[in-house]
């Protein structure tokens, strides 16, 4: 059976597409002024920055010949033979190299752990929609906040002067700062639960506690083992690098390669890092996704 389609008459047309093309207009000039409103903030930051484009690009050079310098052995990029046409003298040091990574996991795990723990504790109490009470929630959020804005490097310093050098100092950084980092992600999830569990919890006369057991744990602990896995990934490189300030872990021989000027030896602590860390992107993403499926079925 053909079907017919109504027409509008041309003046109801000519208004339709008059208005669509000032709708149109007005799109392109916001973007246009939001564009315009961008460039001169970047502008004015460089100049407060004092970033100066010229200098960059004529030491540029720099840099490409530091790169060209770490991978090559003897005395340089023009007289020495690249890293690669002799791993065994390139890699000399990989047992003790692998000793001081499997230190800096061991860092990066134990302050995760500790960081996590603490975070799962806190995270019930700055939540706003669980915290007992206003007040309850005001403070151990900006406890939070304190943890987590203090940069890791400090904190590591600190505590290098308080304990001394080792993998303690660096530890503590970690596990202060993954506990001002993840106590906010947790707490972030937990304020997008379903209050309908809280809710017929509380109805009973349960307390808190058993609230937060029985109503809450269990729609939020696969998100938590998806973030505090992710955390462990950045705390790993963070654990690298607390060695720069002697907080134990490879980057104590990475800064003392780099000041003394052994150009391979940065090169082989540099690729052995990355390989650790890429193998343990690829290990946690698996474990990740495996926890969101399995919050997506439930």
């Amino acid at each position: 059976m053909p079907s017919t389609v109504t027409r509008l008459p041309e003046h109801q047309l000519d208004a339709l597409a008059r208005a669509y093309g000032e709708a149109v207009s007005q799109k392109r000039r916001q973007l246009l002024i939001g564009l315009a409103l961008f460039v001169a903030a970047t502008i004015v930051a460089g100049i407060v920055a004092e970033v100066r484009p010229a200098t960059f690009v004529a030491n540029i050079w720099r840099f490409t010949d530091y790169i060209g310098r770490i991978f090559t052995l003897d005395n340089g990029p023009n007289t020495g033979r690249p890293v690669f046409t002799d791993i065994a003298e390139w890699m000399w040091g990989l047992d003790k190299w692998l000793k001081l990574m499997w230190e800096t996991l061991l860092i990066a795990y134990v302050g995760t752990l500790l960081g996590g723990i603490g975070a799962f504790a806190f995270c019930f109490l700055s939540a706003r929609n669980l915290a007992p009470t206003r007040w309850a929630g005001i403070a151990a959020k900006r406890y939070l906040e304190f943890c987590r804005t203090v940069p890791e490097i400090v904190f590591a310093l600190i505590f290098v002067v308080a304990f001394g050098l080792g993998p303690v100092p660096g530890v503590l950084a970690i596990a202060i700062h993954t506990f001002g980092a993840l106590g906010k992600q947790f707490a972030e999830v937990a304020e997008n639960i379903d209050m309908k569990p809280v809710d017929g919890l509380t109805a009973t006369g349960a307390t808190w506690v058993e609230t937060m057991r029985f109503a809450v744990v269990p729609q939020v602990l696969s998100n938590f083992v998806s973030y505090a896995l992710l955390r462990f990934e950045i705390n790993v490189r963070g654990a690298a690098v607390m060695g720069f300030v002697g907080a134990g872990g490879i980057g104590q021989d990475l800064v003392e390669a780099i000041r003394k000027f052994y150009y391979a030896d940065v090169s082989a602590i540099l690729v052995l890092i990355i390989l650790t860390v890429m193998a343990i992107d690829l290990g946690t993403e698996r474990l990740r996704h495996r926890f969101l499926s399995m919050s997506t079925r439930s």
